[in-house]
């Protein structure tokens, strides 16, 4: 780390555009009626509002990460949030419905290469020690997101209107551009040499077992609770009894365990990492076991959806700053790991709609998220054992904490 101010202020700025990301990502789960009316378009069309962000978070993390290698990485993080204003504004102002989607694909293709740019950065801030509480401190943004994005959404939608909700966007990403723009220090954007490479040079970071062994956790541990996520509305109103009403505050629970998992992730993870992940998986797999057992108690499933959001968020940090250890701090390996948890939530969710389909009931896909954060927990198991190294205290600090 370069001696000079503090990097609170600097990592606030990163957070502050993570959490405009987040919005984005999450708010149109309560505007799709609205925006399907306002553009005269079905509800499955409307929805592809949703999918289309999601393939091209995949797509972008890998494209635009690997297209700005080498370059100063604060400015490509300007580059990226004036690429999210541009996608949001294209939202605000769409004539119709091509226009709207195409806005937010925009938006999306910067999601991934943020993260997992921004991540590497975050670390640069602070000492190596503290390399996962600085990529928690960013992410800190997406979890906050998550918890006020759908009911900010559905506030400024009702009273103003769903294109309100995106020039409110747009604002928040113009905010964080100027706080990332002064505030995040210049030395910390710089790639280090030992990472200034072309795009074959980061590919062979690809070539570790330990890479793909992290990378395929992620998706797991991502696929296990978005499986059961993305159908918890109708196990909670269907099983639980629940009313319609009562799934906005429930999330909001679930929100507040994604905030507080990401916070003890990132201290769990600078103390001792794989134990962390190990724990994390075991916390997920154990969770939506028991809930799939105890989903007709209202008490159990208030209780439980808490620990839904904390141990499936509580191996983000970790498994970031994993990943770009074991690749020598490439960029390229950060964003696959965005990648790959966009990539596990859509088997999730494809798994768990599979097992409601062949009339399994709506507590399947709690097993089915089991079953795939159980295979999860399995492969990181493996790469800790394959991984007899000293601890990071004890290991020379990669290039991108120094």
């Amino acid at each position: 780390m370069t001696p000079g101010r503090g990097p609170g202020l600097a990592l606030g700025a990163l957070a502050l555009g993570g959490f405009g990301i987040g919005l984005t990502e999450f708010v149109i789960a309560g505007l799709l009626p609205q925006v399907g009316r306002g553009l005269h378009v079905s509800e499955a069309a409307a929805g592809r509002l949703i999918s289309g962000y999601a393939l091209a978070v995949a797509v972008g993390a890998i494209a635009l990460t690997a297209a700005t290698a080498g370059l100063h990485r604060k400015a490509v993080l300007v580059g990226l949030v004036a690429l999210f204003v541009a996608g949001n504004l294209l939202s605000a102002v769409a004539p119709g419905y091509e226009v709207m989607l195409l806005g937010r694909i925009v938006a999306a293709l910067c999601h991934g290469s943020y993260f997992g740019i921004g991540s590497l950065v975050a670390r640069r801030l602070v000492p190596p020690e503290r390399a996962s509480r600085a990529v928690a401190t960013m992410f800190a943004g997406l979890t906050v997101a998550n918890v006020l994005g759908v009911p900010f959404g559905a506030l400024v939608g009702e009273r103003w209107g769903w294109r309100a909700t995106f020039w409110a966007i747009t604002a928040i990403g113009l905010a964080a551009l100027i706080a990332i723009a002064v505030l995040v220090p210049s030395w910390a954007g710089t790639t280090p040499a030992a990472s200034r490479s072309d795009l074959r040079a980061q590919l062979r970071a690809f070539r570790s077992a330990q890479v793909w062994l992290t990378l395929a956790a992620t998706a797991l541990g991502y696929g296990g609770m978005f499986g059961a996520f993305s159908y918890i509305a109708y196990t909670l109103t269907r099983v639980t009894g629940f009313s319609d009403t009562d799934v906005a505050w429930l999330l909001v629970v679930y929100g507040t365990g994604l905030v507080a998992g990401n916070v003890a992730g990132g201290r769990g993870a600078d103390r001792n990492r794989d134990l962390t992940l190990i724990v994390s998986l075991t916390g997920l797999t154990t969770t939506l076991t028991l809930f799939g057992l105890l989903a007709d108690s209202a008490a159990a499933s208030v209780i439980l959806i808490f620990l839904l959001g904390l141990f499936g968020f509580a191996a983000v940090p970790g498994m970031i700053t994993r990943v770009t250890d074991e690749a020598g701090g490439v960029p390229l390996a950060a964003s696959a790991n965005v990648s790959a948890s966009n990539i596990g939530n859509a088997l999730g969710a494809w798994l768990g709609g599979l097992a409601i389909s062949t009339g399994l009931g709506y507590t399947s896909p709690l097993y089915v998220g089991a079953g795939i954060a159980l295979t999860g927990l399995a492969v990181m198991a493996c790469a800790a054992r394959g991984c007899a190294r000293p601890t990071p205290k004890d290991r020379a600090p990669h290039s991108e904490s120094s």
